[in-house]
Order: C-alpha cells, then sequence, then structure tokens
C-alpha cells in the first residue's frame, strides 16, 4: 500500500496506536538545559527521517499487529534511552507542485513518537541539506520570477514563509506542540546556514535575521533554534553540529549547550567504500559534551534507513542511508553500538540530578587527564577523561586510583564510583548476513530453489534510443539539464544529426574523434542507435570528458546522447545554481580539422519513453511487453518486469542486484530507488581495524575498497502482498536479471567480551550507598529476536583469549572450564548473565588481566 493512502483499515490502526494527547507542558531553557514544566532536564535524542523508513500499515496477514517499522523503530530508540525523536520536513514531499500540500504521514509519524511517549525536535528547515535531492527544495522553486534562494529576497522569502506557515497551522491544527499538550519541544528554522552565510554577504545576514523573527512570530508556545549559526539572534538557541561538540560555546550565557547533530557515521556515495564509526568514539564524543555542560545532544542519524525513489542529493548518494547509525537501514538495532551507548545514557541519567543542579567544576589529572565535578549539596556526578590518542593512564582522583583507557571517559554518578567507561564495552556483538534465497529467474531445473520465489519468468520492453516522443522540442544550441527537466525524470536526451559527404576534415576514412564535455552526472552516447561511448563523473566530480572513436556512415548520421542525473546537489552556497548535463564543447575531430556541434540545432526529450507509459506500474497493462524466454540480456536501455512470491516470514528483506549494471527498480509499483552495483570504489583507503583513538573524520574507516558501493537494496515488508507481488526494473546500462536474488537479513552468532577491568554492568547500580557490596564486571548474552533461546554455545574462553566475533582464538592463558560454565548458564535461556569470578573460571594464570569471550547461536 503506498505511503499517505487513506483507507478505513488505516484510519482503524490510527485509532488503535495513538494513545491521546498529555497535558500542555510549558518549554523554555536557561544556560544549562531545556526547561519542560520548570524542571530542567538532560535529553538525548536521535534522528529518524520519516520518508527514508515506512510506516508500516498492519495488516491482518502480518504477525505484528501495531508494531511495524515507524513502532518499532521509535520504540528500539526508546529502549536504547532516548528521549527525544529528531527529523526534518522535507518540503518537495509535500508540496510537489506548487500549492498542491501533501501531508505525507508527517502528522502521523509526530504522533507515533508521541505514543511511545518520546518527544519530538521538528527541524523545519525548510532547507534540509540531508543528502536529499536539492536539499529537500522542490525543484518547482526553482522557476519562481525573480527568485535567489537562501538570501534577502522577497520572492524566496514568501515561499518559504508560506511553507513554514502551512508546517506549523498543521502540526498546531492537530495539537502536536507541546503547549497544546503534544510531543514537539523545540523547533529548527534554517540549518547550518552559518557555514555558507559569508558568500551571501549582509543580505544573507538580513535574511537570517529574518528567519530567526518569522518563525518566532509563528507561536508555537516552544524554543526555537539554529544550528550551525553563531550569530543566531535572541531568543533563538545556536546548536552544535559535528563528530565532536565539547568545546562548542552557545552565543549567550543564558542558553544551553546544545548538540543538534552527532554523526553516528557517515553517508555512503556511489563509487565510495562504506564509511564507519567505532561505537568507542561515537561514546566518547558523547560523554564529552555532557562533561563539558552540555545537556541536549542528537544522533544523527539514530536510524539512517533507505533512499526511495529519487530522493538521493549529492550527487551520486548511494541508495542506503544507513549511516552506521545505532539502529542499521533495515530497522535491526546495530550491535555494540546500539547497546553500548543505551549504557552510557543509562550512565548520564544516573548523574542527571547533579548535572541540572550545578555548574561544572574542572580540573587536571595530569598530561591529558581532566576531571569535572557536578557537586551540590545533596548529589555529586564526576566524569574523569583521558584525551590521549594512545597512552593509557592511571589518575588520583579524590583519594582513589583509577585506570583511564586512552581516548575514553570514565563516569562517576557518586563521584566514586565508575558505572561506565567508554572504552569498555559491556554490550554484545551481533554478526548477521543477509542470506540469499535463489529464485527461478534464472530459469533453472534446480529442485533447491526456494519455492516463495518462483515467478513466472522474465518480460522485457525495449527502451527506444533517441526521440520518440511527440512534445520534443529543436533549440539551437545546447541546453543545461536541470533548467530543461526540471527534475521530471533523470533522463535528457540530446539528438542531432550529421551529414557526412565523405570529404569531411574531420574524418579520417570513416573514422573520427568525437569530444563531448558535461557537467554530469552520467553521460551515454549513441551513433546511429548503437553504443559509442558512456562515461560518468564522481561525488567529488560530476564533470564529465568523453572522448571516444566514432564510425560514421556517408549520408545521414544520428548522434543521441543520454545525459543522466544521479540526484541534485544539496550543499553548499548557491548549491541550487549547480547545473547537469552536456554544456559543450561537443566536437569531431580528424587529421585535418574538427566539426563544432555545440551551435547546431539539437532536438531534446525530457525522460523515457517506458516512463510516460508508466512501465513500472503493474497495475497499467502496456502492449510494449514482451513474454519470450530468450529475453534479451546485457544490453543497454531495457525493462524487465517478473512476478515473485515474497519470502516467508518477517525477517528484513533486500534485493541483491549483482549482474546488473545501473538503473532504478519497482516492487508493486513502489520504487525501492536506484541500483548501480558495478560503480566501484577505489582499490586504497580501507582498513582492516580501525583505530578508535584519536580523532575520526569520514575517511578515517573505511571498508569494501575496491567492491561496488552497494548491492543490497532494502525492499520494506510493506511494499509486499500476499500471494503474487510484481518487480519491475530499468536497466540502463546492460545486465542480466537471472542473477539478480532477494535475500533476508539472519543473524548469525552473539557474542560478547568483558575483562576483569570492565566496570559492572549499569544494571546492577543500584545507589551510592548500596554500591559497596555491587557485583564484578559479567558478561551479558540476550537473543535478538523475541521467542528465540540460545541454542549453542559455538566458543567460550576465559584467560587472554583474542580474535573477533566469529573469529575468537584461545589465548596462551585459558580456562578448562569456561566452556561448560557459560552452557550451564546460557543455553535454553533467552538471555544470561556470567560473573567473572574465579569461583566460576578458576585462576589459570595469576598477575595477569583475564578476559571471558563467548560466541553463541540462537534460534
Amino acid at each position: 500500500m503506498a505511503a499517505g493512502t487513506a483507507t478505513p483499515l488505516l484510519l482503524l490502526l490510527s485509532v488503535l496506536c495513538f494513545v491521546g494527547a498529555s497535558r500542555a507542558a510549558n518549554v523554555t531553557y536557561d544556560h544549562r538545559a531545556v526547561v519542560i514544566d520548570g524542571v530542567r532536564r538532560v535529553v538525548v535524542s536521535g534522528s529518524i527521517h520519516y520518508p527514508r523508513s515506512t510506516p508500516d500499515l498492519t495488516l491482518p496477514w502480518r504477525r505484528r499487529w501495531c508494531l511495524q517499522m515507524w513502532p518499532g523503530l521509535i520504540q528500539k530508540a526508546k529502549d536504547g534511552g532516548l528521549d527525544v525523536i529528531e527529523t526534518y520536513v522535507f518540503w518537495d514531499i509535500h508540496e510537489p507542485v506548487r500549492g498542491q500540500a501533501r501531508r505525507k504521514d508527517l502528522v502521523r509519524f509526530v504522533k507515533a513518537v508521541a505514543n511511545a511517549g518520546l518527544y519530538v525536535h521538528l527541524r523545519i528547515g525548510p532547507y534540509v541539506c540531508a543528502e536529499w535531492n536539492y536539499g529537500g527544495f522542490p525543484v518547482w522553486l526553482h522557476f519562481v520570477p525573480g527568485i535567489k534562494f537562501r538570501t534577502d529576497n522577497a520572492a524566496f522569502k514568501a515561499e518559504m514563509q508560506r511553507f513554514t506557515e502551512k508546517v506549523v497551522d498543521t502540526m498546531k491544527g492537530a495539537g502536536l506542540y507541546a503547549s497544546q499538550g503534544g510531543p514537539i519541544i523545540l523547533s529548527q528554522i534554517e540549518n547550518e546556514y552559518g557555514n555558507v552565510d559569508s558568500s551571501y554577504g549582509a543580505a544573507g545576514k538580513a535574511y537570517m535575521r529574518w528567519a530567526a523573527g518569522m518563525a518566532v512570530s509563528l507561536d508555537t508556545g516552544v524554543p526555537w533554534v539554529m544550528c550551525q549559526q553563531s550569530d543566531a539572534p535572541d531568543p533563538l538557541i545556536n546548536t552544535c553540529n559535528g563528530f565532536y561538540c565539547d568545546q562548542f560555546t552557545p552565543n549567550s550565557k543564558s542558553k544551553p549547550k546544545m548538540w543538534t547533530e552527532n554523526w553516528s557515521g557517515w553517508f555512503l556515495s556511489f563509487g565510495g567504500a562504506v564509511p564507519y564509526r567505532p561505537t568507542e568514539d561515537l561514546a566518547f564524543a558523547v560523554a564529552r559534551f555532557y562533561q563539558r555542560g552540555g545537556t541536549f545532544q542528537n544522533y544523527y542519524m539514530y536510524h539512517g534507513g533507505t533512499n526511495f525513489g529519487r530522493s538521493t542529493g549529492g550527487p551520486f548518494i548511494a541508495t542506503s542511508y544507513d549511516y552506521d547509525a545505532p539502529i542499521d537501514e533495515y530497522g535491526m538495532v546495530r550491535q555494540p553500538k546500539w547497546g553500548h551507548l543505551r549504557d552510557v545514557h543509562k550512565a548520564i541519567k544516573l548523574c542527571e540530578p547533579a548535572l541540572v543542579a550545578a555548574e561544572p567544576s574542572y580540573s587536571s589529572l595530569g598530561q591529558n587527564t581532566e576531571a569535572t565535578v557536578y557537586q551540590a549539596p545533596s548529589v555529586c556526578a564526576a566524569f574523569l577523561a583521558n584525551i590521549d590518542a594512545q597512552s593509557d593512564k592511571t589518575v588520583k582522583f579524590n583519594g582513589n586510583m583509577y585506570k583511564l583507557p586512552a581516548w575514553s571517559v570514565s563516569i562517576l554518578p557518586d563521584c566514586k564510583n565508575v558505572v561506565l567507561n567508554t572504552a569498555q564495552i559491556n554490550s554484545q556483538v551481533t554478526t548477521s548476513e543477509m542470506r540469499s534465497l535463489r529464485s527461478s529467474t534464472q530459469d533453472s531445473d534446480d529442485s533447491s530453489i526456494t519455492p516463495e520465489l518462483a515467478t513466472a519468468g522474465w518480460s522485457y520492453a525495449i527502451e527506444p534510443v533517441g526521440i520518440t516522443k511527440e512534445n520534443a522540442l529543436t533549440r539551437p544550441g545546447l541546453m543545461e539539464q536541470i533548467n530543461t527537466t526540471a527534475d521530471a525524470s533523470d533522463f535528457l536526451w540530446y539528438s542531432t544529426s550529421i551529414i557526412v559527404k565523405g570529404d569531411e576534415p574531420y574524418l579520417n576514412g570513416s573514422q573520427s574523434n568525437l569530444l563531448i564535455n558535461s557537467l554530469g552526472h552520467v553521460l551515454q552516447v549513441y551513433i546511429n542507435g548503437k553504443l559509442a561511448g558512456s562515461a560518468k563523473g564522481s561525488a567529488s566530480s560530476s564533470l564529465i570528458s568523453l572522448q571516444t572513436p566514432v564510425t560514421l556512415v556517408p549520408g545521414k548520421n544520428k548522434l543521441d546522447l543520454l545525459s543522466t542525473t544521479v540526484g541534485l546537489a544539496n550543499y553548499g552556497a548557491f548549491f541550487d545554481l549547480v547545473g547537469a548535463g552536456v554544456t559543450g564543447p561537443v566536437k569531431l575531430s580528424g587529421p585535418n580539422g574538427a566539426l563544432d556541434l555545440s551551435s547546431t540545432d539539437w532536438t531534446y526529450q525530457i525522460g523515457l519513453r517506458g516512463e510516460d507509459l508508466h512501465l513500472y506500474n503493474p497495475s497499467e497493462v502496456s502492449p510494449e511487453w514482451v513474454s519470450d524466454k530468450a529475453y534479451p540480456t546485457n544490453q543497454p536501455l531495457i525493462w524487465y518486469k517478473t512476478k515473485f512470491t515474497a519470502p516467508a516470514g518477517d525477517d528484513p528483506v533486500a534485493i541483491d542486484f549483482t549482474g546488473m549494471g545501473k538503473g532504478e527498480a519497482w516492487v508493486n509499483g513502489q520504487s525501492i530507488g536506484r541500483y548501480w552495483p558495478t560503480n566501484l570504489a577505489p582499490q586504497s583507503g580501507c582498513v582492516n581495524s580501525c583505530n578508535y583513538r584519536g580523532s575520526y573524520s569520514s575517511n578515517k574507516c573505511l571498508k569494501k575498497c575496491g567492491q561496488p558501493s552497494q548491492t543490497l537494496y532494502h525492499v520494506p515488508r510493506s511494499f509486499l502482498q500476499p500471494g503474487s507481488n510484481d518487480l519491475v526494473l530499468f536497466e540502463q546500462f546492460g545486465g542480466d536479471p537471472r542473477l539478480i536474488s532477494f535475500t533476508t537479513r539472519q543473524t548469525n552468532s552473539i557474542c560478547a567480551h568483558i575483562s576483569e577491568m570492565h566496570p559492572a554492568q549499569i544494571d546492577s547500580w543500584i545507589t551510592p550507598q548500596q554500591n559497596a557490596q555491587r557485583p564484578g564486571p559479567s558478561l551479558r548474552l540476550e537473543c535478538p529476536r523475541e521467542g528465540q533461546v540460545i541454542s549453542n554455545i559455538k566458543f567460550a574462553s576465559f584467560g587472554t583469549p583474542s580474535g573477533t566475533c566469529g573469529n575468537y582464538n584461545h589465548g596462551e592463558c585459558s580456562s578448562s572450564q569456561a566452556l561448560a560454565v557459560v552452557q550451564e548458564a546460557c543455553v535454553g535461556m533467552s538471555n544470561c548473565s556470567v560473573s567473572l569470578s574465579s569461583k566460576n573460571f578458576g585462576n589459570p594464570c595469576s598477575g595477569v588481566t583475564k578476559s571471558l569471550v563467548v560466541e553463541a547461536a540462537c534460534s
């Protein structure tokens, strides 16, 4: 069912899944914190973007009533210790055509957050960046007469105010601001404008002040923020974005220290390696922020999700927006990141009474070590930090000695006992894989084919080369693509003809060299209907300069250029003016001269014929489809269609597009995004193991060098239906659809690695007075899915084991009792805890810090 479709069942579920509004709350702030009903709050927030996941209306054939993607994500965020869900508002999906507004489930999403008992930070923007197409602006905005984006321009301000007012009025109409009893406690206007405002000069500053005043005038009853805007005028709160914000200071002593984007990883680009951020470093950044006076921190992203359809920006942003977030693209918790951050949040919340009651007091404990104390009459909390990127430290604090691993923070909720150290992970590790389900689309007689994926074979339709539409237009010279297509399609055909008599100076016999310069992003060249060459830009530079030899025939020769965009620019000063398409020169050259075709007459066609015929929509019958077992493969410009039955169960589903070139895919008429498995990451730049110590950057920790940036493409369960489903592909470069496969997400192992130096499990903390009897460190395992139990202990070792989950090894020191002890405690249980004690394991080697590692399977 398409998102946003109104049905009686949807309305029923909306009633069942929303518990109703709370009483009105008064939200303000002071120099320490956001204040809700007169109470300062230490807040943990996480970004989940509603269009990058699905509402997942639960239908009768689903096993989980009222708990699919949005509710499931939000509940996992709450279980992870979050207080707030943060989301942008995406103008382009709410008003794709000027004056034609669509809610697109924003109200429903906010209500889902409220239903879970969490707050909302609504980042209206309306510029959002977010690696989203055109930064979230609808492309029609570009064509408003006299408009200049994000500056003191009357046309832009009028449109921006109209949309912002519409969003605020919609939220008010649904009673969703905290002042009305709703969950929205904060709103944001503009977005990271301070990063670029100097390019706009005085007009930029005037615009920023106008935006702030306009937002405040809307009377939402909650505070407004501006991120990355050091001169945000009162009463707006200026906030920080980045990998670290512990050194950030608000522009007024009356404003709290807030971090609106703590980048939990980084985005993936087609042609790039896969970035990730170590858990220990992210936890370090969080603890340092709260240590240094912060009281509101947001993960960007907590769940990244998927860029469905043509929503990616960049250009060249991949369809996956996983972001190495605590909840992965498929909605599964990423361990140990989710679990360790949950423990960090619990530790911070134990300190909350002191954090909101006292001012921080800082003192040095030695080189690169620091103590921060929050002391009030009845409470005390302390943070001990070692910011050295190489060396562990032992420090003395309040008469006690503490060991601090490099690049770590220890949290002491009572100024004495360590409840958590950011470098010592108590949470388990989960290893998963996308398990392939072979499909009979391979036209195989193999009886091992999974019956759930049986299909009726493939149909195909040929996308014609060049101009086929009656509404094509002819103009002299080369036209920029975005101004021509208004982004109605990724594709623009440029077509012209060349008359060859045989004595042309640009010919060498029948050969000539063709040069084409383009602003990007992808270019294919056809001579007389045959592919003659292709080229692509990259995330670092979309520019293309294609040179290829071509063969011309006597008489008329047809030159067709297919220019393709891969998402529009979304960031930077004047990003809205960044162009695309063939801008020239287009030139034929030979030994005796050249022919410049740049100024000749060109005919233009916006989009593909198959798009106009809605070939992606299985409900529309078209005579273009050909059903033939001998369908063409590895040829450009072909549509493919098949039927399949969805994989059984409720495991997350993806399609592995290995074997295809580049294109877009639709499941039951809904686009799952662009696929491009042939776009490979560079061979170099990756590391086998990324050291969490030291400052993180987006290119520090990379994996999958030399491999496709993305082969797996998420198919939300809500896109699937019982019985027959339709899969449609448009293949631009050429591929073999028999090679694609469906996959489901399966957990292989759960693992944990705990040393004698680790603090006890955080849930064992009771009160400062009782912590003298607090148990020592213990290893805890829990099966990831309800109803599962631990069925097998694959590995257990106490002593000096080494390795990682799935590849552990015994060390020189190893207890012979480890496997039996863990088996007795864990097998048959949904979760278990094993104490690191000599009573359990003996003492296989004295004078050595010992560890317990376990790998287990659940079923």
